[in-house]
């Protein structure tokens, strides 16, 4: 199996760019600009550091650099970056915090079955079982 991502496989919100509403991403996704609203995705989500996020953001993984009032359900791991502000709730398996990152918000680890519930996603496992 090819693990390689293609650089059109990854969505862009480019810089300058303003979306609303609700984006459903089937894999992995950057913002630089500014998105308000609700995020799925299925992959990784990296949003760079002049970037503003306001909603909801459900993913695999994440890479936060810039600013978010919302809250963030991660699957896996949720990387704050130095300088990024986030002002919002975590319902994550895995964080990790560089220094100069600021969070204010409750903090919740999440299994992976509590992930589910929580976001209303099935495994891909399960959706193969007929």
């Amino acid at each position: 199996m090819d693990n390689t991502v293609n650089v059109n496989d990854v969505s862009r919100i480019s810089a300058g760019t303003l979306v609303k509403g609700e984006i459903q991403a089937p894999g992995d996704i950057r913002i630089d600009g500014t998105f308000d609203g609700k995020l799925i995705s299925k992959g990784r989500v990296v949003v760079g550091e002049k970037a503003a996020l306001t909603g909801d953001v459900i993913c695999q993984n994440m890479d936060f650099c810039g600013t978010m009032k919302g809250n963030f359900y991660v699957k896996d791991t949720l990387n704050l970056k130095a300088g990024c502000i986030v002002d919002g709730d975590l319902h994550i398996k895995r964080l990790q915090v560089e220094l100069g990152a600021r969070f204010n918000g409750n903090c919740h680890m999440l299994e992976e079955a509590e992930f589910e519930k929580i976001t209303g996603t099935v495994p891909a496992k399960e959706t193969t079982k007929q």
